[in-house]
């Protein structure tokens, strides 16, 4: 079967499909011959994401879900299955971003950026894989670079984005037997709305943007149709022999170290 249709007569399940990687990695999906299933909370960027999809002759729905929620996330995995008979890609991608250390994140701000970004996909998983049983099928979780490495003042995303790569690991061993990959992806920077507005708490946001791309030693900021690249790779027969990896998209943002040595050539 051509690249362009790899996922013909595929459901694929996107959650946080609305806006940014989410987006994106819904519209590759339906580019390539899947039905896509949105889950959202963000209605009108969600709607505007399906409407996009069908205007290039594609098929999408949105399902109106806090995946947070795990009365919501039942009924929307019941709904897809009545619906499409089944599934067999769920890649979640929902996410937020807070800031603070231990000492001045909230409780509630803790519980919502774990809930979000890491509860969300131990219950889509948890109602999804009965049925992913069925098609060996593939789920695609989306951590960060903050899976390795941290910064100041992100107690809760970076713990989220840790523990998920564990809970990837367990649930692709838990569920081989079955056929079922479970991979994850670990971005860097990319261009998308989550980044605009940490950027925009600076009153210097150019500056700041800058100093992003020279974190990075190809010297730029990815695009969120880079990332969603790699996903469809993991949720693809391509990557038959891969699973409980995590693939980083990072443009070389973990690979220096520093206070390195100077080189021979340099020493005089």
């Amino acid at each position: 079967m051509p690249d362009d249709l790899e996922f013909k007569n595929k459901v694929a399940v996107v959650t946080g499909g609305a806006m940014g990687i989410g987006k994106a990695v819904a519209k590759l999906f339906a580019r390539r011959g899947a039905t896509v299933a949105i889950l959202d909370r963000d209605k009108e960027k969600a709607e505007e994401t399906v409407k996009e999809i069908r205007t290039a002759g594609k098929q999408a729905y949105f399902i109106y879900t806090d995946v947070s929620n795990s009365g919501e996330v039942k009924n929307a995995i019941e709904e897809i299955n009545k619906r499409f008979g089944g599934m067999d890609i769920l890649s979640n991608n929902a996410g937020i971003q807070r800031y603070g250390s231990v000492e001045t994140t909230s409780e509630d701000e803790w519980d919502e950026v774990i809930n979000v970004n890491l509860k969300s996909v131990y219950l889509t998983c948890r109602y999804a894989i009965p049925y992913l049983k069925k098609t060996r099928g593939k789920v695609v979780n989306m951590t960060s670079v903050q899976a390795f490495a941290t910064q100041k003042n992100v107690a809760a995303y970076t713990t989220s984005k840790h523990a998920l790569i564990g809970l990837t690991r367990s649930m692709a061993l838990d569920f081989a037997e079955y056929g079922i990959r479970i991979n994850c992806v670990a971005p860097g920077s990319v261009n998308t709305p989550m980044l605009e507005w940490a950027v925009s708490l600076d009153p210097n946001p150019d500056e700041v943007k800058d100093n992003i791309k020279n974190m990075h030693p190809l010297g730029r900021i990815a695009s969120a149709d880079e990332v969603a690249e790699v996903v469809a790779f993991l949720a693809s027969d391509k990557s038959s022999f891969v699973t409980g990896a995590v693939y980083s998209v990072d443009g070389g943002l973990l690979l220096p170290i520093g206070g390195a040595p100077k080189t021979g050539k340099e020493t005089k």
